[in-house]
């Protein structure tokens, strides 16, 4: 009690986020009732008839479902392969840069696409990419080109690259806010020793700034990996279209559709189950995994 009364104000600031969790993760949780349930609108929770596992029976056997549940892998595997390390090299480089002054004119300009949507974003690809009036075309034209352009937008080819690019471009600046704080909590004497030892910029950056981000690259991992089945329901929703639906269709739009367009409220609520109990053996996995090979990673 002493230690509450000293720390009385820390733990009223705390308040709000607590409630934050408990109002919006832990009361919804009762609606995983529903996956259960073959749910009736207006009989509710309470009165919808008990159905075991028959809405995830039907579920697997939806062919949507399979189709989304492979894009979905696809497009996040692309994501952790291209866009994950990307904040990490962009946190380096500008660890790098000595003139401050442009340090911060850097620092801003690749924050601020993170408080752009993905409506506004694809409304600028769009600008760009439109194969009729699109900046490209316009400038193939200006170069004396008459051929049709590529329509990247509308390509099953280029569709989930394009989602990889422009989910880089947005959120890899705001990404190397943590990283970065990472890199000013090393030891400066470090540098400065492998300075004295003759050790190179590439060689500092090699045994000196990655060791120091190990554990925060190690925990970041594991929430993207846990996070696997969340391809982002508002960037492919904002982007996708007709033409590249079998290459764009995800778990998110797949449920949303379910949901909102058909009222399947039970077989859409069975999808999240799913895709929560998948991410909860996915991050204590890697966790597990990520303690074998070093005691010091992982999140427990």
């Amino acid at each position: 009690m002493s230690l509450l009364r000293k720390d009385k104000l820390l733990y009223m600031m705390a308040v709000p986020g607590v409630l934050f969790f408990i109002v919006f993760h832990y009361v919804p949780l009762y609606g995983i009732l529903i996956a259960f349930k073959k749910y009736n609108l207006y009989q509710g929770f309470a009165g919808s008839p008990w159905v075991g596992l028959d809405n995830f029976t039907k579920l697997f056997a939806m062919s949507g479902f399979t189709r989304a549940l492979k894009n979905t892998i696809i497009i996040s595997f692309y994501q952790l392969v291209f866009a994950f390390p990307a904040p990490i090299i962009l946190a380096i480089l500008l660890n790098e840069v000595r003139h401050m002054l442009y340090k911060r004119f850097v620092q801003t300009v690749i924050y601020l696409p993170h408080f752009v949507s993905w409506v506004v974003i694809s409304g600028i690809l769009y600008a760009f990419f439109s194969p009729s009036t699109g900046v490209i075309k316009e400038a193939a034209e200006w170069f004396g080109y008459e051929g049709a352009v590529i329509n990247f937008l509308g390509s099953k080819e280029y569709f989930r690259g394009l989602l990889v690019i422009s989910n880089i471009w947005k959120e890899a600046g705001f990404g190397t806010v943590l990283y970065l704080a990472t890199i000013a909590a090393i030891d400066t004497q470090l540098y400065e020793a492998a300075k004295v030892d003759g050790a190179k910029k590439l060689q500092q950056i090699w045994h000196i700034t990655l060791p120091g981000l190990r554990t925060t690259i190690v925990i970041l991992l594991i929430f993207r990996v846990g996070n696997i089945l969340n391809a982002g329901l508002d960037q492919v929703y904002a982007l996708y279209n007709p033409q590249v639906f079998e290459v764009s269709e995800i778990l998110d739009t797949f449920v949303y559709k379910l949901a909102f367009e058909e009222a399947k409220y039970d077989l859409s609520t069975a999808t999240g189950v799913f895709k929560s109990i998948i991410g909860l053996v996915l991050v204590l996995i890697t966790n597990y995994i990520a303690k074998k090979i070093d005691r010091d990673s992982g999140l427990i």
